[in-house]
């Protein structure tokens, strides 16, 4: 797999999926929506991890700087 996520993105990513889980945890999100949405936060955090995002690759985009 080839990187296509920039330091900005990924920290993006990282930043939106901690205020899911808060909100989750907190009750201020719940059901079906609460689980879905913290599911999209682990998602999140695993492209983060590995600066792959397979939604990116399938539309040919990159957040990567050209070397």
């Amino acid at each position: 797999m080839k990187k296509n996520m920039s330091n900005a993105d990924k920290m993006v990513r990282i930043l939106v999926a901690i205020v899911i889980a808060a909100l989750y945890f907190s009750n201020v999100i719940t059901g079906v929506l609460g689980i879905v949405l913290l599911v999209l936060g682990g998602i999140f955090v695993l492209t983060s991890f590995i600066s792959f995002c397979p939604i990116y690759a399938l539309f040919g985009w990159s957040t990567c700087k050209t070397k």
